[in-house]
């Protein structure tokens, strides 16, 4: 299942983001969106995690929690429609 994280502070590293969801099982994958100008992250991510029951409990446990200054915003995904 693919989440979207939004609200990170901008100093947050795809580290540090693999960490906070592995906790809640195993993550695929785990990428920050950056801002091709500035080299710096526009405050938001994408964490893919192949069992959908991790997923959830994740989304329940980080969604609304502070993290570094910010409170993040945690969901499934919406798929892009081409």
């Amino acid at each position: 299942m693919k989440l979207l994280v939004r609200n990170l502070d901008r100093s947050t590293t795809e580290e540090q983001l693999n960490d906070l969801f592995q906790s809640f099982g195993k993550v695929q994958s785990c990428s920050l969106t950056i801002d091709q100008v500035s080299g710096l992250s526009k405050g938001f991510g994408f964490v893919q995690m192949p069992k959908a029951g991790e997923a959830k409990v994740a989304i329940k446990n980080l969604n609304n929690k502070t993290v570094g200054s910010n409170k993040i915003r945690v969901k499934k995904a919406e798929e892009k429609n081409a």
